[in-house]
């Protein structure tokens, strides 16, 4: 499970949030039992009192020492659980709370992630991918074939063995998908079954629209304010495993958003990120709209996926305005 470094001490920040809070916590109930259960405290006296004396008799050669230190703060240990429990209190009320047994919240066990720490890690990619609602509805639990038919019916079959393959195949080989075709026919809801497998296997994927992807470019490019803010968007889109760019071509198309397309599109190329593009434009207009070296790159290096057919989103809203 690949993270970046602002990703990776995003997810340790919460664990050094949980011991502290967890510390807190501790200190505050041993404070109310010291005030309150003055007996408590005698006991702890009395067992750190023992373990020095039977420490000394250890190194006066007494064998039977160690034994009989255990069983006296065994039977003490049961005595200060007693007093918690009598006053109504869990025995280890003054024990470390931990939101994961399991490794205690420090994220680890042993020198592997805990699967507390893998959830937290789809939790986070779910939240930095921009298409967390989205998917609730765009994924394979909810693929229909019901509204193609011949041609667009095999377009669209064709495309969702892509999808399930560029899944099946992403740890081992490097592919980028190219859905065009028109409007409503399921390019977007594609993307995000794709999106929603790769997320549960603990991928980073990140989802802009054409629209929001450039708007966003060009608000932190002119503002000279935002250069950290412009260097981390700009190291996210370059080596996020996945990256998704819907419905290009409705942006505002001129040579800041053609210039911005082109290196980040060549970037991940380079770098053999994947990358998925959506688009209702025709392959006649892309290479209209965009430059012949943009159409190279996604001709050469996407597998592209043509899907026709009704507008489903049309369809379903004229199914719910008759009801």
């Amino acid at each position: 499970m690949a993270l970046t470094n602002t990703q990776y001490n995003t997810i340790m920040k919460t664990y050094e949030e949980k011991q502290l809070s967890s510390r807190q916590l501790q200190n505050e109930r041993i404070a109310y039992v010291k005030k309150n259960f003055p007996m408590y405290q005698e006991l702890n006296h009395k067992i750190s009192s023992l373990s020095l004396e039977h420490a000394n008799k250890l190194l006066d050669g007494d064998t039977n020492a160690l034994a009989q230190l255990k069983s006296s703060i065994s039977i003490l240990r049961k005595q200060k659980e007693d007093i918690l429990i009598n006053a109504g209190l869990p025995g280890d009320y003054l024990e470390l709370s931990y939101t994961c047994s399991d490794c205690k919240d420090t994220g680890y066990i042993g020198l592997e992630k805990c699967h507390c720490f893998k959830q937290q890690i789809i939790n986070l990619l779910y939240q930095q991918s921009n298409i967390h609602d989205m998917l609730k509805e765009s994924n394979f639990s909810h693929l229909s074939y019901e509204f193609y038919k011949d041609e667009d019916l095999l377009h669209f079959e064709n495309a969702v063995k892509t999808c399930k393959d560029f899944i099946d195949c992403f740890n081992s080989d490097y592919h980028n998908l190219f859905f065009y075709g028109t409007v409503g026919t399921g390019k977007s809801f594609l993307s995000g079954c794709i999106a929603k497998e790769l997320i549960d296997r603990g991928h980073s994927v990140i989802y802009f629209s054409s629209v929001g992807l450039f708007e966003k470019l060009s608000q932190i490019s002119f503002d000279y304010n935002a250069k950290e803010d412009k260097a981390e968007l700009y190291e996210d889109l370059y080596s996020c495993d996945l990256l998704i760019i819907d419905d290009l071509g409705t942006e505002l198309t001129n040579n800041f958003s053609s210039s911005q397309f082109f290196s980040c599109l060549n970037e991940r190329i380079l770098r053999k990120k994947s990358f998925i593009i959506s688009t209702n434009l025709s392959l006649q207009e892309l290479r209209d709209r965009y430059s012949d070296r943009i159409f190279s790159r996604i001709t050469s290096n996407f597998k592209l996926c043509k899907i026709t057919g009704p507008d489903i989103r049309m369809y379903k809203k004229r199914l719910t305005t008759r009801k």
